[in-house]
């Protein structure tokens, strides 16, 4: 009987036509992997060809892995690996990386191969970014957490210390390096492949096109470009021409809801830094150049930190006075046209927010009647994010954020566009220069108020360089064995219910380092919740690792500073550190330095006499 027995993927199926030998599985599975990989447009712009070779004449075949890349960019894959097409996809993603990242470098003459070190290390980099570059079905063997080194710091890493077990297999040769370095294969005179140019410049255009979809500018399936609002158009230029504030416009978000902006009084425009959005109403409407203006304007608010540096004073006060402050900046630099109706008085050129607040709180009838973008007595700073659909949480490190933007934008404005107001640019440098850490403020305070004690020189000792020069006299240097009297100080630690052990380690962890930088060698320390309970002297490296906390009940600290006060063999002049999450009853701390370390975010119930270090 011609023809044999079909299969039961019928005319045209898997089991093909007539007499036709049946389709090889593996080969399916491979080409369905290759096509996943080929839809993604940057590893489809790395140039890889196939192995042409036959199994047995192919030095570089994997026979128990994947897929082996060489420099000449040919990728050598286990023609019999059983395998899905999802993982197929991911192997040769693998593969495809290590051209993109430039582990395969393309030259000519003898190469000499990486070793195992720094293979490990970049299959480690390759697949720590497939996890956030998803293309196909990582193997379940593989680790889940990266480290967060480059491979030069991961190889010389593990050089010194060994390679991890669950990264140590990460390539796709099973077992084998999955890179190999060729002499290049090229036509004569023809210069070797730059594989990575072609990745970056592939991933930039994918990159785009995600941020265009994202943005609604680019329709999913049709790829048709979708023509921008005004006030895109406005964002879009600060980024592409006005470098002042085009690291800002990069990483703020347009809401344009008219729901939104008519529910929370939005006339125009406002801004929340700590999300990072700007939100406009699309019902109005201003021309192009109006709408730079606008997005400058509430950028500028949130650069500067405009609801922070408020404070005390009255917020819609204070936001009019930064709208005269910064209108007169956005027309002194010429950023795009002032809608009508906006504040400004040439008077106030040159004057800080804080100054113009000084002079406006004086008729405060007449200042609330005036407009800013947000509407008639409505401060366009919002002191909240305003809740909408896909509204992402906010940034890290936002004082970072706006610092560096802002700081590296005023440096590319400085060599492009020229000249800047004088205020604005004392205001962004003063930005430029961040706050103290807690901990460096802390150790400023041990340097004032605990002093390390000062060897003493003295010719009755020569210094032990005296015998190699006898003929010049040199003073030694030495601690007088008189001296008995040791520096030390004092901690008050609140040990209720409220504290948190990460709290009390941070804390105690840095008293302990930086009294042993001042050759400290105890301290005295009082646990305190309910009543004190004095642990007397103890040395400066058990502090942190050795001391046993007492109480947990509830939080009265005024008798362990009463406990210290009245002690006999503690030094009136010696400082006192306050440890608290400010849950705790009113303090007097008389005639003694002392300090505070509270979490961030907490405040005292008191007005304190001493500085305050806020633990990061």
């Amino acid at each position: 009987m011609s023809g044999g027995r079909r299969r039961a993927g019928g005319k045209g199926g898997p089991g093909g036509k007539g007499g036709e030998p049946p389709a090889d599985p593996a080969a399916v599975a491979f080409s369905a992997g290759m096509a996943l990989v080929r839809r993604n447009t940057a590893l489809a712009a790395v140039p890889a060809t196939l192995c042409a070779l036959k199994e047995d004449d192919c030095p570089h075949h994997p026979p128990h892995g994947w897929v082996v890349v060489t420099s000449n960019g040919v990728l050598h894959h286990n023609r019999r690996r059983r395998a899905e097409p999802e993982e197929w996809a991911w192997a040769l993603a693998h593969a495809l990386l290590h051209l993109g990242f430039g582990h395969v470098p393309a030259a000519r003459g003898p190469r000499e191969q990486p070793d195992r070190f720094e293979l490990t290390a970049r299959c480690t980099v390759v697949n720590r970014f497939l996890a956030t570059f998803t293309v196909g079905r990582a193997p379940d063997t593989l680790a889940v957490v990266h480290p967060g080194d480059d491979e030069e710091r991961l190889a010389a890493r593990w050089r010194r210390d060994g390679i991890p077990a669950a990264y140590a297999d990460g390539g796709v040769a099973g077992g084998e390096p999955d890179q190999v370095l060729e002499p290049w294969a090229g036509w004569h005179g023809t210069a070797p492949e730059d594989w990575t140019l072609a990745f970056a410049h592939a991933l930039t255009r994918t990159v785009s096109a995600a941020m265009d979809l994202a943005a609604g500018r680019r329709e999913e399936l049709t790829g048709e470009r979708l023509p921008q609002r005004p006030w895109e158009r406005a964002l879009s230029w600060f980024v592409s021409s006005y470098p002042l504030l085009g690291g800002l416009a990069a990483g703020l978000t347009l809401v344009a809801d008219a729901e939104l902006a008519r529910a929370h009084g939005i006339s125009i425009a406002a801004v929340n830094a700590e999300a990072g959005e700007i939100y406009v109403n699309p019902l109005r409407h201003h021309t192009d150049e109006e709408w730079r203006f606008i997005l400058a304007h509430e950028m500028l608010h949130a650069a500067l930190r405009h609801g922070e540096r408020a404070g005390g004073r009255d917020p819609y006060l204070f936001n009019v006075a930064a709208d005269y402050v910064v209108n007169g900046w956005l027309l002194e630099m010429g950023v795009g046209e002032m809608p009508e109706g906006l504040l400004h008085d040439p008077e106030l050129r040159g004057l800080s927010a804080e100054e113009v607040y000084d002079r406006i709180v004086r008729d405060q009838r007449r200042i609330r009647r005036l407009a800013t973008l947000r509407g008639k007595g409505l401060g366009d700073i919002l002191g909240e994010p305003l809740p909408h659909g896909g509204r992402g949480g906010p940034f890290v490190d936002l004082d970072e954020f706006y610092r560096r933007g802002l700081r590296q934008g005023f440096d590319l404005h400085q060599r492009e566009r020229g000249l800047l107001p004088a205020g604005l640019v004392e205001e962004i440098r003063a930005l430029a220069q961040p706050p103290l850490p807690w901990d460096a403020r802390l150790a400023r305070w041990f340097d004032e108020f605990v002093p390390r004690p000062e060897p003493v020189r003295s010719y009755a000792r020569p210094a032990r360089r005296q015998s190699s020069t006898p003929d010049i006299p040199r003073a030694g240097r030495y601690f007088p064995p008189e001296e008995v009297a040791r520096c030390t100080f004092g901690v008050l630690l609140d040990t209720s219910g409220s504290m948190s052990r990460t709290l009390l380690g941070k804390a105690l962890g840095a008293i302990a380092s930086y009294a042993a930088s001042r050759d400290v060698p105890a301290a005295r320390v009082v646990f305190c919740d309910a009543a004190a309970h004095d642990a007397g002297y103890l040395p400066v490296a058990d502090i942190a690792t050795r001391v046993r906390v007492h109480g947990r009940g509830g939080t009265v600290l005024q008798p362990g500073v009463d406990l210290l006060g009245r002690a006999p063999d503690f030094p009136a002049a010696a400082p006192l550190l306050i440890i608290t999450d400010g849950d705790c009853d009113v303090l007097r701390v008389r005639g003694r330095e002392h300090a505070y370390l509270v979490p961030r975010g907490s405040t005292l119930p008191f007005t304190p006499r001493g500085p305050v270090f806020h633990l990061a």
